[in-house]
């Protein structure tokens, strides 16, 4: 099967003279048959998923398997409350990072949410996304037209690479939902379509080769804080991209480099919670006390 370009998409834009989120929008009700009010439909349907998921988080729920719970809630009052004057982060960034924990936090307990591209990195994008929406008073419609640029790139990553950290190592998940939330947002905001490619360059080259390795085999050490870096990550690449700041290596090239990186992974790396973060001595006794040494998930 022929792979998907993501550059081959953008010229296609740039000759249309269309931005590539209006491109998405075109491409994608054509393909699906569609009108492009229906589309949008479904985008708005897939943001009140996303929405609801981060209200669900900022309750302060807990993982199922206890080691994660509140941290959304409680990046939120320390960066909007008493000691936000301490905060190192902008608003902006703060919120965006706060809802992107949360968002998974709903995940690990439970909670409904939209694979955004998978479970594990659920937060990346509805963090990024309503965070914006909300510094901006940026409407449903054009998020939705956002939501259809993000599924641009995660389609064409899926194509080329994975989107699996079984596969591919979190860089194919938490990776690519930065890849996705950064091209997203540089549309969102006016940039043309070779800066949403480079933005989902940068994104993703500051995030490959990121091994996935969930302690105790559940997705939530550290799946939850990652969603919050990746958060930020793509937040960088949409303003380097923004600001005129080019990728060297195009998306296309830097999806291909993900793939054989994830190729060249150990299987202890690739989400089978046997490396990493989950063989460290607590990691193992997090495991221990979850599932008991006789009921090891991983044995």
């Amino acid at each position: 099967m022929e792979k998907l370009s993501l550059s081959a998409w953008l010229d296609e834009a740039n000759a249309s003279t269309l931005s590539f989120g209006r491109f998405c929008l075109q491409t994608q009700a054509l393909e699906l048959e569609l009108t492009e009010i229906e589309l949008s439909e479904r985008m708005k349907q897939t943001l009140s998923v996303m929405q609801q998921a981060i209200a669900y988080g900022l309750t302060g729920v807990r993982s199922t398997g206890g080691l994660v719970g509140g941290v959304g809630l409680q990046l939120q009052q320390y960066s909007t409350g008493d000691q936000a004057a301490r905060s190192l982060l902008g608003p902006l960034a703060a919120k965006a990072a706060a809802y992107a924990l949360a968002a998974n936090e709903a995940n690990a307990a439970m909670g409904k949410i939209c694979a955004a591209p998978t479970a594990g990195s659920s937060g990346v994008l509805p963090g990024v996304l309503f965070a914006i929406a909300e510094d901006r008073g940026i409407n449903q419609d054009d998020l939705s037209v956002a939501l259809l640029v993000a599924g641009a790139i995660g389609m064409v990553i899926a194509s080329r690479a994975s989107l699996s950290g079984a596969e591919g190592g979190c860089q194919a998940e938490c990776g690519s939902a930065a890849a996705m939330a950064a091209g997203a947002v540089v549309d969102l905001l006016g940039g043309s379509p070779d800066q949403v490619g480079h933005a989902a360059a940068l994104a993703l080259k500051n995030l490959l080769g990121l091994v996935c390795d969930p302690v105790a085999g559940l997705v939530e050490v550290p799946c939850v804080k990652r969603n919050a870096g990746a958060a930020i990550i793509a937040l960088l690449a949409a303003d380097m991209a923004l600001a005129g700041i080019k990728s060297v290596i195009p998306i296309d090239e830097v999806i291909d480099a993900m793939a054989t990186v994830g190729r060249a992974m150990n299987a202890d790396l690739r989400e089978t919670g046997l490396g990493g973060l989950a063989a460290t001595p607590t990691g193992l006794e997090c495991a221990e006390r979850i599932f008991g040494a006789k009921n090891h998930p991983l044995e």
